[in-house]
């Protein structure tokens, strides 16, 4: 079992699940075949993401949540261009990414289990963490960081927005898995959390609320925000106005200086 066989497991089922299509709007596709990166459950920045600036001491290392751990699978699931496309417009989320939000991570949870359950049938154990009962989220901040995860695995880097940018962009939802199966860790072909982004601005002047600025994103704001998308459409919400429009949308900008001023 390699990294090649995972992906190609992942992508048979992304395809085939009627889950990843809606069709409500036209049988729309909800994402594209998924990334896949690998961390050995002893890598040492797990435990540095304890760290209170980091995510903080509730966040669990791979082995507290399987003691018999050995590699951590995780994988990013790209929006396909439809989703992406609808929601280029400024203001309000387009429906299109209003269900790949919320459907869309019904489709995510869908593929956690089923690869729970396949790697079961190959003989070893396996745990998703944000399926798992002890799996909690309090101020804001999980024990369990899919995107922090995702850093460790070799899949990118944080951006200015706080978005995760991998080599197909920042468009996406996250996942993971941890797995008693011994699996070859993805090397990271980057050095810093921000070596994915051109620092280019573009997420400041796309952001509805003004969350974001030359220093970050304000968690705070763009969480009201949301609640406010959530009251007007609910059961859906989302923005992901600073993933699409962007030159992170869907690849790695090229131009690595800074532009902000």
């Amino acid at each position: 079992m390699d990294l090649g066989a995972l992906e190609e497991v992942m992508a048979d089922f992304c395809m085939r699940s009627p889950l990843n299509f809606v069709p409500e709007l036209d049988t729309i596709q909800i994402f594209d075949s998924p990334l896949v990166g690998i961390a050995n459950v002893d890598d040492q920045l797990f435990e540095k993401l304890k760290e209170t600036d980091v995510v903080g001491p509730q966040h669990l290392s791979p082995r507290q949540w399987l003691p018999n751990g050995q590699a951590v699978i995780s994988y990013f699931l790209p929006f396909t261009q439809k989703v992406r496309t609808a929601n280029r417009t400024m203001g309000l989320p387009a429906r299109e990414w209003l269900y790949g939000r919320i459907e869309g991570e019904q489709f995510n949870n869908a593929l956690r289990k089923f690869m729970t359950e396949w790697f079961a049938k190959a003989g070893y154990e396996a745990i998703c963490p944000a399926l798992d009962p002890r799996f909690t989220v309090t101020n804001r901040r999980s024990n369990w960081s899919e995107r922090h995860v995702a850093y460790i695995a070799g899949l990118g880097t944080f951006g200015l927005s706080c978005s995760f940018i991998t080599a197909h962009g920042s468009a996406g939802r996250l996942g993971s898995i941890v797995v008693t199966k011994e699996i070859a860790a993805t090397p990271r072909y980057y050095q810093n959390i921000y070596d994915n982004c051109s620092f280019c601005g573009a997420c400041i002047l796309r952001c509805p609320p003004l969350a974001i600025n030359e220093k970050g994103k304000d968690h705070n704001v763009c969480a009201s925000y949301l609640d406010r998308v959530l009251a007007k459409y609910k059961p859906r919400y989302g923005c992901g106005k600073c993933q699409t429009g962007v030159p992170c949308e869907e690849k790695i900008p090229q131009k690595r200086q800074s532009n902000i001023t």
